[in-house]
């Protein structure tokens, strides 16, 4: 069972569902596999996809899998999820999917900072740093990842100040 076959067949299903393929691992669990395909998406408000989303696909995921040989005959446990957050911010999508949230970045400099992603294009993201606005070219990045913020305001949510 190699996770590019499963591939192969997983992601013209993903698509039926506006999603997008981030990963397959398999590994051994016991007598059987996990295969583990990891989802990304828009979702309906922009903000990922939804449980509901992830579930409906998981049936059809499992219903192609259980119909192709790429499985082999030996038995199989399959999970399908999204990115969550720890996760490296990989790709251009990732980012843009990501907009304001908080990130902690490294460059392939050595540098580090924490900033929140306000826009990305398919070459770089800006993020707010401490107030000042910098842009930060993927190709710099050696690793990104999305710090979870237990009191963060949901979008669109406004200061105290501003309900006045």
């Amino acid at each position: 069972m190699k996770a590019e076959q499963i591939s192969t067949v997983v992601e013209p299903i993903l698509e039926q569902f506006a999603l997008d393929l981030d990963a397959v691992e398999v590994k051994p669990a016991g007598k059987r596999t996990m295969v583990r395909v990891v989802v990304d998406g828009d979702g309906a408000d922009g903000g990922g996809p939804s449980l509901d989303d992830i579930a409906e696909a998981t049936k059809a995921v499992s219903a192609a899998l259980d119909a192709s040989d790429v499985t082999g005959a030996g038995s199989y446990t399959l999970e399908v999820s999204s990115r969550g957050v720890s996760r490296p911010l990989t790709l251009p999508r990732h980012w843009r999917r990501n907009h304001d949230r908080l990130v902690k970045v490294s460059l392939a400099d050595g540098t580090e900072f924490t900033g929140r992603i306000t826009g990305a294009d398919d070459a770089a993201a800006t993020l707010d740093v401490d107030g000042t606005e910098r842009r930060v070219a993927f190709a710099d990045v050696s690793n990104a990842l999305i710090q979870v913020e237990l009191n963060r305001k949901p979008r669109g949510s406004r200061a105290p100040e501003e309900e006045n």
